[in-house]
């Protein structure tokens, strides 16, 4: 966990430090974090005195931390620590609409990264990702299209390629 390896942190010493499904960190860990951001410093393990850090700390999570606050399953001044600026990011089901954009982003990405800067997606292929409901979100899509890659033929990918099932 972050919060154990103050070297971690030290390296987003003047940047940014991004913790992904925080509402997942067991509540003696939080006290760590915690104790981190509100003294914003770390003491790594053997040293006697503490180092100050300088990090901004960007965190997400799928589930609802007023809800786990009120179970007892998230600290509530935790909470109130990294619940400065809300940004809430509806999940891809809720955006149909951006679907296309986001694919073709990641398509031209896939090109670059396998040296394929043709690489493209059919208008059908399309179709078939905006009537699916992407349960695993932007990830999903990421991977649906990486895999499509591998099976597409002369770098175009079509709907046979994403190998999933329109919603019922």
């Amino acid at each position: 966990a972050v919060a154990d390896k103050p070297g971690l942190i030290q390296s987003a010493e003047g940047g940014t430090l991004f913790l992904d499904e925080i509402a997942d960190l067991p509540l003696h860990m939080q006290v760590k974090l915690l104790r981190v951001i509100q003294q914003k410093s770390v003491r790594p393990v053997g040293e006697a005195r503490e180092i100050p850090v300088d990090v901004r700390i960007l965190s997400a999570t799928h589930k609802n931390l007023s809800v786990l606050v009120a179970e007892g399953k998230f600290r509530e001044d935790l909470f109130y620590r990294v619940n400065v600026i809300e940004v809430r990011v509806p999940p891809l089901r809720e955006r149909l609409g951006d679907i296309t954009e986001i694919a073709e982003s990641i398509v031209k990405r896939l090109g670059k990264q396998t040296g394929n800067r043709s690489l493209s997606i059919t208008d059908d292929a399309l179709q078939v990702l905006e009537d699916y409901h992407f349960p695993g979100n932007v990830r999903e899509l990421e991977n649906v299209l990486e895999r499509a890659t591998t099976f597409c033929s002369g770098g175009m990918i079509d709907a046979g390629d994403l190998q999933i099932r329109p919603k019922a």
